[in-house]
């Protein structure tokens, strides 16, 4: 054997770097994220603390207000209740004048842009029942 090299693939001295210092690139990555982890941990577990702080403050509070009422105090009389309210039939309106909302309300359905078939059905049932009730002789009382 005249040359007794070994026959190894030929790599940059780029590349040789690169594979010798993986095993401490991994190392940094792992440690970083691990740090990063529990910075946001920390921030957390702070936050939850400083609201529970709140909380107790704001029961100690809400505990010494209910200690300064105190408990020989008059009792509230009772208000009674109001009496119910009786419900006066108003004058029917004009048959003219319902016609006039009857056409009024028709010709609003007329300006509605439907969504839907259902929609559409719907209002065109509504328009022809406002129909009926315009082309009447006499107007039901509702």
């Amino acid at each position: 054997m005249e040359g007794s090299q070994p026959e190894y693939p030929h790599l940059s001295s780029k590349e040789s770097r690169i594979k010798r210092y993986k095993p401490i690139w991994r190392v940094l990555l792992i440690s970083n994220l691990a740090l990063g982890a529990y910075m946001f941990a920390m921030a957390r577990k702070k936050n939850m603390r400083i609201q529970s702080e709140k909380a107790e403050k704001k029961r100690e509070q809400i505990e010494k207000d209910s200690e300064d009422i105190p408990a020989t105090s008059t009792p509230i009389p009772e208000i009674p209740p109001p009496p119910p309210v009786v419900v006066r039939p108003k004058e029917p309106i004009p048959e003219e004048q319902q016609r006039e909302l009857f056409k009024w309300i028709l010709e609003e359905k007329r300006k509605v842009k439907p969504k839907d078939r259902e929609e559409k059905k719907r209002i065109d049932e509504e328009k022809a029942i406002l129909k009926q009730f315009i082309r009447s002789e006499s107007i039901p009382n509702l």
